[in-house]
């Protein structure tokens, strides 16, 4: 027999009662979702962050004293983070701290909803479900990892990647022999490939320093392959490849 999972611990953070009264109410109505509490402002979200195990943390982005983005830079792990605020010009900004989704108010159930459902999705690629036990899975110093590639655990040994890819709300996760799309963020990634073997180069990528076969101009080779270098990650670049 198949236990349900647990649902989703999340805390609302916001100045404004109405808002969140209604992301309350949301949260009430989503079964694969608890609250274990709300927040008027950033600074005792901190503290609650720092005592309470929360999945999803549910955060406006203006608020007095410290505002949600400034919460994020703060946080050394974070839960998977939906962003909701009154103005969409901060939608670039936010998606720069690999939330999950970013809502503008009124927010309507409806897309709450999908919200909710990517945070759900994402928890599970890095808690993985459906049959696999948090035992059987690799340790951090294995060879390989487990990602979920349409509703499937796929095995993707390290030595085979050659890089990854940001898309939107997926990565591409590229072999020699294939590219397995995967719902996840590039933090997510990062902390589920060895630090020894993979580094991030650019906003959009991460290689497999093992089959860097030059750097030429900016670019990374990977055999065939190419994948920019972002200039604020050029110092860290040089400084891993002497190194390594």
């Amino acid at each position: 027999m198949t236990t349900a999972p647990a649902p989703l611990r999340c805390l609302v953070v916001d100045d404004d009662p109405l808002s969140v009264q209604i992301v309350r109410n949301c949260v009430e109505n989503t079964p694969f979702l608890t609250l274990v509490g709300t927040c008027a402002d950033a600074i005792r979200a901190s503290e609650v962050l720092r005592t309470e195990p929360v999945d999803v943390l549910l955060l406006d982005v203006e608020m007095p004293l410290m505002s949600g983005l400034e919460l994020l830079r703060t946080l050394s792990r974070r839960p998977q983070v939906i962003l909701i605020t009154s103005n969409p010009t901060y939608a670039v900004e936010a998606f720069e701290y690999d939330v999950v989704d970013f809502l503008v108010k009124p927010i309507t159930y409806a897309r709450f909803l999908k919200a909710a459902q990517k945070a759900r999705e994402a928890v599970e690629i890095h808690q993985p479900s459906g049959g696999v036990d948090a035992d059987t899975l690799p340790p951090p110093d294995s060879d390989f990892t487990f990602m979920k590639v349409d509703n499937r655990l796929i095995k993707i040994p390290f030595a085979d990647v050659l890089y990854v890819e940001a898309l939107g709300d997926y990565v591409h996760v590229v072999t020699e022999a294939k590219k397995h799309i995967v719902y996840a963020t590039m933090k997510q990634i990062e902390s589920r490939f060895p630090e020894s073997r993979f580094l991030r180069v650019h906003r959009s990528f991460i290689v497999n320093l093992t089959r860097i076969s030059a750097i030429e101009d900016g670019t990374i080779h990977l055999g065939s392959k190419q994948v920019p270098i972002g200039q604020t990650y050029l110092k860290d670049v040089l400084t891993r490849i002497n190194r390594f």
